[in-house]
């Protein structure tokens, strides 16, 4: 089945191979999409069935989202403090200019990142890191980050409480 499939890697996309041509969403695609996001565990059939289509309609719009990278991947929403992540923070990095893809190779792999964003403004890099801890939080940024040849600076933003607002996502 199509949930089976998850993500090349952070992102969802294998760098080194061209993005698909977009193709137009319809009502349906959308309501696929919605459905998956609730629930990227639902059978095709219940997809099927909610969207009023048949199984096999449903496997196909299904893959043609995940072959078009739409659908990025499958997986599991973290409550991260009961998953031993009690730290949280987002870490903002100046990097030198025309680096973005070198620092982003080397931000993916980092375990502890879980959101990586190229943004404008007084910083160049929004990064959302969980660990164990605020001393690993510290040797994070000590030693990982700011041994990146390329970061020029690093501000890190303590989470104290967050919350989705995805309506179907626990409370972290």
């Amino acid at each position: 089945m199509a949930s089976e499939q998850m993500a090349d890697g952070p992102g969802g996309r294998d760098p080194d191979v061209p993005e698909p041509a977009v193709r137009p969403l319809d009502a349906i695609d959308r309501d696929i999409l919605q459905m998956l996001q609730k629930d990227g565990r639902a059978s095709i059939r219940s997809v099927a069935e909610r969207v009023h289509v048949s199984r096999a309609n449903a496997y196909a719009r299904i893959n043609r989202l995940i072959e078009d990278r739409v659908i990025r991947g499958f997986g599991a929403r973290v409550n991260h403090e009961r998953a031993g992540q009690g730290a949280s923070a987002y870490i903002t990095l100046k990097i030198v200019q025309n680096s973005w893809r070198t620092v982003r190779d080397q931000l993916r792999r980092m375990p502890e990142a879980s959101h990586i964003a190229l943004v404008s403004g007084d910083f160049d890099v929004l990064i959302l890191v969980h660990t164990p801890d605020n001393r690993a939080l510290r040797e994070l940024v000590l030693t990982k980050l700011q041994a990146i040849p390329e970061v020029l600076s690093t501000r890190t933003l303590l989470v104290f409480e967050e919350e989705s607002l995805d309506a179907t996502a626990p409370d972290a």
